[in-house]
């Protein structure tokens, strides 16, 4: 389990320069009024669009495969949306690792806190479903403020961007599991704790089973839902941090405790849970992470779909 990091000088090493100037960039930006953060994050996005066009099509391929029937115009505008919202990710993981609490609570309105208390009266740990949406490092730093919990989160290569994502997350959580500790997320929910856990990627052949999500009938999804709940018996609450139109700010919504988990098999838990995960996305479908390659693996025998 990581706890608060300590800096080394081995951060400020020529190799990291770039990165550092970055990040005080970042951190610049961030100081404007958010009215001018949202347009100038919408902004780039769009301009990441043109440059993106990998990942555009990425975007726009999963959009196809998960929704048949939604008409090519609509697909399209739905990507142009999402890139807005990708320009507004960079800019708030600046506000979530930078910002204060104040300026955070001024512009967040919360709803549903009401199941985590109740999951605590019950003594029952808290897997928090908190899916890949971009607005997610702002969504984790205003839970932690109203319920500390800990972060499952793949360790970044660049050593000075993962001190600085750890020292943000850490900022309102308690602490950081590496995502293949499954064992540790296990403990932590037995001890009752809350665990931001997002299981909507593809995380691979040997860590999935196929299971449908949306229109997409075999999606690689993680056999870690069924391990975690089986194991541990905890409360499943998703949660969806959501981005008001227009510059208006946010809203955090917890939705009910989701009850009575299939756990005879992996593949039963998986449909179950990407069920769970369909109601989230469709709340903010333009914010969600459809850049992901998130259909890359495939039954033996099945032909690639990007």
């Amino acid at each position: 389990m990581t706890q608060l990091p300590q800096f080394s000088r081995e951060l400020l090493h020529p190799r990291y320069w770039l990165t550092w100037f970055g990040i005080a960039l970042l951190y610049l930006v961030v100081l404007l009024p958010y009215p001018l953060l949202y347009r100038l994050g919408c902004g780039l996005g769009r301009l990441a669009m043109r440059i993106m066009k990998r990942r555009a099509f990425i975007a726009r391929r999963n959009l196809e495969l998960c929704f048949p029937a939604m008409p090519a115009a609509e697909r399209d505008a739905m990507v142009k949306r999402n890139f807005e919202s990708v320009g507004m990710g960079l800019i708030e993981t600046g506000m979530a690792w930078f910002w204060p609490d104040w300026r955070i609570r001024k512009w967040f309105a919360t709803s549903g806190d009401e199941h985590i208390k109740q999951a605590k009266r019950e003594n029952k740990g808290v897997l928090l479903i908190g899916l890949h949406f971009l607005t997610l490092e702002l969504g984790a730093r205003i839970f932690g403020m109203l319920n500390p919990g800990i972060g499952v989160y793949r360790p970044n290569d660049n050593k000075l961007l993962d001190w600085l994502q750890t020292w943000g997350r850490m900022r309102s959580n308690k602490s950081m599991l590496d995502r293949k500790d499954l064992k540790g997320m296990i403990r932590a929910l037995k001890n009752t704790d809350i665990i931001w856990y997002a299981p909507d990627h593809d995380y691979g052949p040997q860590s999935s089973v196929f299971a449908p999500f949306f229109a997409v009938q075999q999606a690689a999804t993680t056999k870690g839902s069924y391990l975690l709940i089986r194991s541990a018996k905890p409360a499943v609450i998703p949660f969806v941090p959501r981005r008001l139109p227009h510059g208006k700010g946010y809203e955090m919504i917890v939705l009910p405790e989701v009850t009575n988990f299939p756990l005879e098999d992996e593949v039963a838990t998986a449909t179950r849970m990407n069920q769970v995960l369909e109601e989230a996305i469709l709340m903010a479908p333009e914010q969600y992470m459809w850049l992901h390659r998130r259909f890359k693996t495939r039954p033996q025998g099945e032909p690639k779909l990007y």
